[in-house]
């Protein structure tokens, strides 16, 4: 019995170090490798197109006699923009021309005359600043600078419907707006903007009809789609 006790401890030592040898011995597991996270670049020029729609309020007065009366035209537009954005950190900085031509178009009866009034927006340019707050590639933005308009003035017969004075003018103001943009590949993306256009009365002569002081407001809506060029998002690990 004796015997048979002293085989199992000696046993037991010589298995003991081997146990923990193979205990101690673990796998070598690489690590993974880390992911780049993608930061989108809004920096670089760019080009789009834009379409939507809008509407002009315009108060017509006849100079020396009074008013005669407001309507809104309304309507579509679609055009294009040009610009260029520069980035830092978050914000960022931009400077855009946009073209437009449009289709507003709306009139009056006159309250002093047998007439009625149309006004009609043909095109409109607005040339502003913008500055921006960028969530990687979702950027909020708001704008400001100048606005031109051209614009078309009827005055027809409410009896008869003729034309009996036209005429037409380009007229300068200022513009404010907003804009909501998501990039959704490296080089696209795609927007939706508010502009507010506000213009100073400006006098418009209809010859031996007289002369009406116009003021005018506008509001446009548009859907836009850019394209910059330059390189490929940011690649930050």
């Amino acid at each position: 019995m004796k015997k048979l006790l002293l085989i199992t401890t000696a046993l037991v030592a010589l298995g003991s170090p081997a146990m923990a040898a193979d205990l101690a011995a673990r796998p070598y597991t690489k690590a993974p490798p880390m992911v780049a996270a993608a930061i989108y670049d809004w920096s670089g020029f760019y080009i789009g197109l834009n379409g939507g729609g809008g509407w002009t309020h315009n108060t017509w007065d006849l100079v020396g006699g009074g008013r005669e009366g407001s309507n809104d035209a309304s309507g579509g537009t679609v055009g294009g923009q040009i610009g260029y954005r520069w980035q830092t950190g978050p914000i960022v900085f931009g400077v855009e021309a946009q073209g437009n031509w449009a289709d507003f178009s709306g009139d009056h009866l006159s309250a002093l005359f047998a007439t009625r009034n149309r006004t009609k927006t043909d095109a409109f340019g607005l040339f502003t600043g913008q500055i921006g707050y960028a969530w990687n590639n979702v950027l909020l933005y708001a704008k400001g600078g100048a606005a031109v308009v051209d614009n078309k003035y009827d005055i027809f017969s409410s009896v008869n419907g003729a034309n009996l004075a036209s005429t037409s003018n380009t007229r300068w103001g200022g513009t404010v707006g907003a804009g909501f943009e998501y990039g959704f590949a490296p080089n696209w993306s795609v927007g939706a903007e508010y502009d507010h256009i506000f213009l100073d009365r400006q006098t418009v002569s209809f010859g031996a009809f007289g002369s009406d002081s116009i003021k005018q407001d506008a509001d446009l809506f548009t859907a836009r789609l850019n394209y910059r060029f330059g390189g490929p998002i940011i690649a930050k690990y």
